[in-house]
């Protein structure tokens, strides 16, 4: 039968013996969804492609009651998780969980079997409540089916019963971050079609973090190798082609497709940063490139001596603040430039077959952005940015869990260091430090960036919050670790945090695209759901017209 024209909308069918309904991301198109309206007319089955899009330490309230959703409205749903190109990850169920199938992983199809007595489900809908309702709901036109989910055949066999309901399963927000994040990072690159990712490592927590990720989708990829998953397989043969034998182990395949760069200054950086980041690269397996760009920058700063006449010095060597900001910038735009030379190169010089590029991964966290406290346009512009939307205190849990369940002893090392963006001459007394530098706390960050975006408080409505909240003189509890200010000095760090984040607006228009993993992340494109990451136009429908309808023109020209 031949149609001539489909509807767009929403997807409704009737079969036999139900009534189904397909539904797309609900939770961020719709605040009353269309669900509801469904279920008063008689929805059995409701599919969700992407009813809740991920966000660390949610996971259980996905699992167990997104909303009390289906309990109210009752109704069997199905969730799809996933990545499509973009900057989200999708993972929910609802309600009463009878079957789950793994929220984070690789596999393309993944086939989880429940039986479900429709008549419970029905048994719900007779309130009086519900059926006046009901009785003035919308009319949806609906699809009809000649097929049926259930069959006589298995109304009859006794040996067949609805599946109990189980308690849901779900991760740590530590195995949150590691999972998502290795699922979206494998998901990009095999897409991308691109040789692996460079990440410029500082030494840090922050690169550390991001080298964590990597290792952590590096693991994943090899454990579905030895599950037999040939979709992966095929992947990593397309991607790790400096041998011919599959990798045995997650360093093997760190090495094929991970490079790692330290770009230091004499007199900036220090012997422990470059030590750190040596010895992270050669726990997880990957090729690290260990360099300083004194010249880079030195060639760059002569230009405004040699067109002006004049020579700008950092702070400590008696400079203004805006020479010393003009020559910290200096060398961190000098290192983006740096990563991304070596990011085209790099597979070249390792003489990998067919050359290729790496994708230049950043590692700025979300309190940074929030702060502004990063330069635009330097080692936090990248293709992608795993860390974007996760907070410093859930990157140091996550480097914590990581030194145990990945079995990397060197990871104790950042998290006793001192944050430093290492941007300033290192002296007998002086080391530049993030926190004094931001004049607040990592921690604190974190608390103002939740009550701004999820609290939805300003100036005015944070301090009335915090200063009873970080007074000196509240009750204290037994492990209470939240500051213990005085109501002026509570003031001062409030209009300090709003000032620096209505002064470096900026900078958060153009922040790399990152992993959303966080209610208060800072990019302003969070929620754009077109893909940045597109396939091969070659391969589409549409130069397929093209290329037809190119063979007719040049036919009909040569009668």
């Amino acid at each position: 039968m031949a149609l001539d024209g489909v509807e767009v909308g929403q997807i409704q069918a009737n079969a036999e013996d139900s009534f189904s309904a397909l539904a797309t991301l609900r939770s961020i198109f719709s605040y009353q969804s269309i669900s509801q309206a469904l279920a008063l007319i008689g929805l059995d089955f409701h599919e969700q492609l992407g009813l809740t899009l991920h966000s660390t330490e949610v996971g259980s309230s996905n699992v167990v009651d997104p909303g009390n959703d289906a309990e109210e409205w009752r109704r069997i749903s199905l969730f799809k998780s996933g990545c499509g190109g973009d900057r989200l990850y999708f993972d929910a169920s609802a309600g009463e969980v009878v079957a789950q199938g793994n929220q984070f992983s690789l596999d393309d199809v993944e086939v989880i079997v429940a039986t479900i007595d429709l008549e419970v489900v029905r048994a719900y809908r007779s309130s009086i409540s519900r059926c006046f309702q009901a009785a003035q709901s919308d009319v949806y036109e609906r699809i009809q089916t000649s097929f049926a989910l259930s069959s006589e055949a298995e109304d009859l066999d006794i040996r067949q019963r609805p599946s109990p309901s189980m308690q849901p399963r779900y991760h740590s927000p530590e195995e949150e971050i590691a999972l998502c994040a290795g699922c979206y990072l494998w998901d990009y690159l095999r897409r991308s079609k691109m040789a692996g990712f460079l990440l410029p490592s500082s030494g840090g927590i922050d690169s550390c973090a991001t080298a964590v990720l990597v290792f952590s989708m590096c693991r994943l990829v090899v454990e579905s190798i030895k599950t037999g998953n040939q979709q992966v397989i095929a992947d990593v043969q397309r991607l790790a082609k400096y041998s011919d034998k599959l990798p045995e182990s997650p360093q093997e395949l760190c090495n094929q497709i991970f490079h790692t760069i330290y770009l230091g200054m004499s007199k900036q950086s220090s012997k422990e940063t470059r030590q750190r980041s040596r010895d992270l690269s050669g726990a997880i397996g990957a090729y690290h490139v260990n360099l300083d760009i004194d010249g880079v920058y030195e060639a760059q700063r002569n230009l405004v001596v040699h067109a002006l006449g004049f020579e700008a010095h950092f702070k400590v060597e008696g400079g203004t603040s805006t020479e010393s900001l003009m020559l910290q910038n200096l060398q961190a735009r000098s290192r983006m430039v740096s990563a991304y030379e070596f990011a085209q190169v790099l597979p070249t010089a390792r003489k990998r077959p067919g050359g290729g590029s790496l994708l230049v991964l950043g590692s700025a966290n979300v309190g940074e952005a929030l702060r502004g406290y990063l330069t635009k346009y330097d080692c936090s512009s990248a293709d992608i940015n795993p860390i974007g939307s996760i907070d410093k205190s859930d990157l140091k849990r996550l480097i914590a869990w990581a030194e145990k369940d990945f079995g990397l002893p060197c990871l104790h090392d950042f998290l006793t260091a001192v944050p430093t963006a290492e941007l300033e001459p290192i002296t007998d007394s002086y080391v530049q430090s993030d926190e004094v530098d931001m004049g607040m706390t990592y921690d604190e960050l974190t608390i103002f960036g939740r009550l701004r975006k999820v609290h939805k408080l300003g100036a005015y409505g944070m301090f009335q919050r915090l200063v009873h909240e970080w007074s000196s003189e509240r009750p204290r509890a037994p492990g209470d670790h939240t500051p213990a200010l005085e109501p002026r000095q509570v003031a001062e760090k409030v209009k300090r945090f709003h000032h620096y984040y209505a002064v470096n607006r900026h900078k958060m228009t153009t922040l790399t695209p990152s992993l959303h993993s966080n209610d208060y992340s800072a990019d302003d494109n969070r929620f754009d759901m077109r893909p940045f990451l597109y396939p091969s136009a070659y391969d589409s429908h549409q130069f397929k017209a093209i290329d037809e309808e190119l063979a007719k023109i040049e036919q009909l020209r040569q009668r």
